[in-house]
């Protein structure tokens, strides 16, 4: 469940960073940060994109009511979420750093997941017959050239001088 972690701040000033950490993340794609904190923003992120998927005017209030920048929110609804449509939940990826070099804290990145849509076959195909009819040529030509330099007049000279001795 999000918000369980205190993160060493009282609740409102714990709750407006979380805000800001989320808008932030959707604002800009990623954020570097603390990793326990990455993992509280991963947990609320998810859950803001799921209440943009129900796409009701309810679900808009909602985002509203969480999200600090209406731009950001529009940003949301709009692209952010066309491209989770078919997915169900992992919406963000955290991927640790290494320690801090001031106080050894474990950092991260948190980034939104990307969507690998799959390709349709038609646009393959034209593509597929261009290099096949690139790759014929070639072949044909590749050969001719290798019996050429075989029946030069010199290459036939060293092969009929050991048969005259």
């Amino acid at each position: 469940m999000p918000g369980t972690r205190k993160l060493g701040r009282p609740t409102a000033h714990r709750n407006a960073m979380l805000r800001g950490m989320v808008t932030y993340l959707f604002e800009n794609g990623q954020i570097e940060t603390t990793y326990t904190r990455a993992k509280e923003v991963s947990a609320l992120a998810d859950k803001m994109i799921t209440i943009a998927k129900q796409n009701t005017l309810a679900s808009y209030r909602q985002l509203m009511a969480y999200i600090t920048k209406e731009s950001v929110v529009k940003k949301l609804t709009t692209t952010i979420v066309a491209d989770y449509e078919d997915k169900n939940g992992g919406y963000t990826q955290v991927y640790k750093m290494g320690p801090r070099r001031g106080d050894a804290a474990e950092m991260a990145v948190i980034r939104l997941a990307k969507v690998e849509k799959p390709q349709t076959a038609e646009p393959e195909k034209p593509a597929k017959r261009k290099s096949r009819a690139k790759k014929a040529t070639e072949t044909e030509t590749a050969p001719v050239a290798a019996t050429e330099t075989a029946e030069t007049p010199e290459a036939t000279e060293a092969v009929e001088a050991p048969a005259a001795e």
